[in-house]
């Protein structure tokens, strides 16, 4: 199976960009799957109906969220009305929190396809336990058996939580995939026990920027420590950052990982496919 996510879709510039460069990267591709984290997809901070719609327009199967969840109000009942879209697993019982944080997806060749979202702790507002979370939904849903493919998005600030993540599920997921800091990382992997891992798939943001942010209001900050505006998402173009990923149809792990660039202002990248012949 063929397999992408696409880090943190950061305003209009990001929802664009994935929006002109998804369908072509869907059908070069061939991707059976396809996962946008969505978090700042409303103006650099939550989503909206509008702009999740977007994103489904543009080829999404599956919309994770973060830290900034419901940073848009709506969020909480659209989240409701909307099983494509998830948010963090591991929010205390306590909360009530509104959705799901893992659901499972049929493709339309009838693959299973497990998506969970988890949120870090390390310098993150603490939500329970992440490992506790995932290892209750990888147990109830074995990959190579219940499902074909299990793809985790893990929201967190520290790499090292991050890379925790990835050895902890490997073996049993077949992409676990950083998200949060907007930046893409080098360091696209399969573990030793099959599953692919990138600590951060970046964001689909323009780069001319402070983490997907216009640069004036952070630049002031860092250098005067006052705060004078809001911060707004940068407005150039977008370059579309995430990982590509082939699973073996038998297991459900990782053969290939690749990194994904297209559009803005970093170097371009998008992995060779070479279609099967049928017999």
């Amino acid at each position: 199976m063929r397999l992408a996510f696409f880090g943190d879709i950061v305003g209009r510039s990001g929802r664009e960009g994935l929006g002109r460069h998804l369908p072509d990267l869907r059908r070069r591709l061939g991707l059976e799957f396809v996962v946008v984290n969505a978090e700042n997809a409303a103006a650099g901070f939550g989503i909206t109906e509008r702009t999740a719609q977007d994103l489904f327009n543009a080829g999404a199967d599956c919309l994770t969220l973060g830290n900034h969840a419901w940073d848009q109000k709506e969020a909480l009942t659209y989240i409701v009305r909307e099983p494509r879209m998830i948010r963090p697993l591991n929010y205390p019982a306590l909360s009530h929190a509104p959705g799901r944080g893992a659901q499972l997806f049929t493709t339309e060749r009838g693959r299973l396809v497990l998506v969970v979202n988890l949120l870090g702790r390390a310098h993150m507002d603490p939500l329970d336990d992440p490992f506790a979370a995932v290892d209750r939904e990888l147990e109830a849903c074995p990959l190579g058996g219940a499902v074909d493919a299990a793809i985790v998005d893990m929201h967190a600030e520290a790499t090292s939580e991050k890379m925790a993540m990835g050895h902890f599920c490997d073996g049993r997921a077949s992409l676990v995939v950083g998200t949060h800091t907007h930046v893409p990382t080098a360091d696209g992997q399969i573990l030793p026990g099959g599953t692919a891992y990138q600590t951060d798939a970046g964001a689909c943001a323009d780069y001319d920027s402070v983490i997907g942010n216009d640069k004036e209001e952070p630049l002031r900050r860092f250098t005067t420590r006052i705060a004078q505006s809001r911060f707004k998402p940068a407005e150039g173009p977008a370059t579309v950052c995430g990982v590509f990923v082939e699973t073996d149809d038998v297991t459900g792990l990782a053969l290939r990982i690749e990194p994904i660039r297209v559009g803005g202002r970093l170097s371009q990248t998008v992995p060779a496919v070479v279609e099967k012949v049928k017999a």
